[in-house]
This record gives C-alpha cells, structure tokens and sequence, in this order.
C-alpha cells in the first residue's frame, strides 16, 4: 500500500489522497474557525445555534482528514514518524478537538444569551481552537514536505 501511494502514476494515488486531505481539513479547520470567530463576536447577525446544523459536515470532514492522513502517514511513514514537528502537529489537532468539544458542550446544550454573550472559558475555548488550527496546518506543511515533483 505505501508504495502504491507514494509511486503510482495514477491521478488516484498521493495527488487524490491528498485532495481529499486538504478538502477535509477545509471543512473541520474552516467551520471549527468560522463557529470560534463568531464566538468572539464576528458576525453577531448570525445567530450560533444555526451554527449546529453544521456539525455533522465538521465532523465528516474531520474523519475525512483522519482516513486520507493515516493514508499518507503510509506513504511516508519513516519520513513523518521520526519527525518531532509531525507530534507537534497530531497534538495541536487533538488540543484543536478538545477544545471545540468544550465549545459544543457550553455552548449547544446550554444555549448562548439572546444577547449572543458567550462565557470567558467558551471564549478561551475559541481562542485557544484558532490558535490550534493555525499552529497545526503549520506545522502540518513543515512536517510532511509532501510537495513533490509530478
């Protein structure tokens, strides 16, 4: 299978795995960012708790990035797993995760004021998420140098 990924001349290979990783990292980073911003007060307009029926799409693209990374920790597994920037990179997801299920536990079980006021932990919650993601699509590209020639 490694080689497979890593050297097959076909567009289903690396270059399709690899779409498929970076449209499912749109999808969780992108929507996770989108519901932490609009806890720290951009777009007040719209209201958070119509930011729930996007959870499942969240959650779809997040198992996406799951599959298509084991997919290219396959390719390259040498590569990745001696790496100290890969560890850095699979810690900032899973700081990423737990703070987003902090955020979905405060804030769509005990629904946020009419007001759209969050608590101070919720927004500590959203901070630390966009520092997450940032950090791990970062390190994400210094960690892998999956850019190869095609």
């Amino acid at each position: 299978m490694s080689v497979w990924v890593r050297e097959a001349v076909t567009v289903f290979g690396f270059p399709m795995i690899l779409a498929y990783h970076t449209i499912g990292m749109g999808f969780v980073a992108g929507l996770s960012s989108a519901m932490d911003l609009r806890i720290l007060g951009v777009a007040r307009q719209v209201p958070f708790l119509e930011l729930k029926r996007f959870l499942p799409v969240m959650w779809a693209g997040f198992w996406l990035n799951a599959v298509s990374g084991v997919l290219l920790l396959i390719a390259y597994p040498t590569k990745a797993l001696t790496n100290p920037v890969f560890y850095l990179k699979l810690s900032l997801i899973a700081l990423a995760m737990w703070a987003f299920i902090g955020i979905a536990r405060r804030s769509f079980h005990d629904p946020v004021r009419e007001d759209g006021a969050t608590s101070p932990i919720v927004k500590l919650f959203a901070v630390a998420s966009l520092a997450c993601w940032a950090g791990a699509i970062t390190s994400g590209r210094s960690s892998t140098g999956y850019a190869r020639p095609l």
